[in-house]
């Protein structure tokens, strides 16, 4: 017990920097992904079938894809098989590609709950909003974005819950988020080896993370039910 507290510091920092990783993965996915992933949702709808053939299976081949080989494939291709390490060797080239793969991704995900959040939208409001002289930016801007918000949060509620979890997966191209960081004492680490007990922490920093996203967002979709 005496040495669990004495390494108990050592590890708590050492899972800290990990997490900020993992939040800083996170927080750059959503920025990325989000926007990205609407105006993806605005090509599947497009009257151009060139464009919605394209756009249809680019995201059946993401979506139907483990997001770990995407990784592998964003990471290692180019130097590779290309021969031109574009991401270097270092934790920021690392970070880089972990961050192409998750938006690129999750953007595809988002796509689809985007489009059928539009779907969910009567066509007759479009109708009104031309009677009113209305572009079609300003419909959906001012009538029909609110709208597909509150549709859309409860899916995209769990695709964020998903995401904050999907981020351990950055260590296979030896990102060092939270779990690499907790691994590391098993193998050796800052005088630390064949511990396993850092990794239960790390589920802590998963559970309190959803967590509070959790309550944030249901928040969130509480101020959006005078739509109903």
């Amino acid at each position: 017990m005496e040495l669990f507290f004495q390494q108990l510091p050592i590890v708590l920092h050492s899972l800290n920097i990990g997490f900020l990783q993992t939040l800083k993965l996170f927080f750059v996915t959503l920025i990325g992904a989000v926007p990205l992933g609407l105006l993806i949702s605005f090509g599947t709808r497009s009257n151009l079938k060139i464009l919605k053939g394209i756009l249809g299976i680019f995201i059946w081949i993401i979506r139907g894809t483990p997001l770990m080989i995407q990784l592998l494939i964003i990471f290692y291709f180019p130097g590779m098989v290309l021969g031109n390490n574009i991401w270097g060797g270092n934790e920021s080239g690392r970070f880089a590609a972990s961050a192409v793969a998750f938006i690129i991704n999750y953007a595809c995900y988002f796509s689809e709950i985007f489009r059928g959040g539009m779907n969910s939208i009567p066509k007759g409001q479009d109708e009104a909003g031309f009677v009113l002289g209305m572009t079609k930016g300003e419909i959906f801007f001012k009538v029909k974005l609110l709208q597909m918000v509150k549709n859309v949060l409860p899916p995209m509620t769990n695709e964020i819950l998903t995401l904050v979890k999907d981020t351990s997966l950055a260590r296979i191209i030896a990102l060092q988020e939270v779990i690499w960081a907790g691994q590391a004492f098993m193998k050796g680490s800052q005088g630390i080896s064949g511990a396993i007990w850092p990794l239960f922490f790390t589920g802590v920093y998963y559970l309190i993370c959803n967590g509070v996203l959790t309550v944030i967002l249901g928040r969130v979709e509480k101020k959006l039910e005078y739509f109903r």
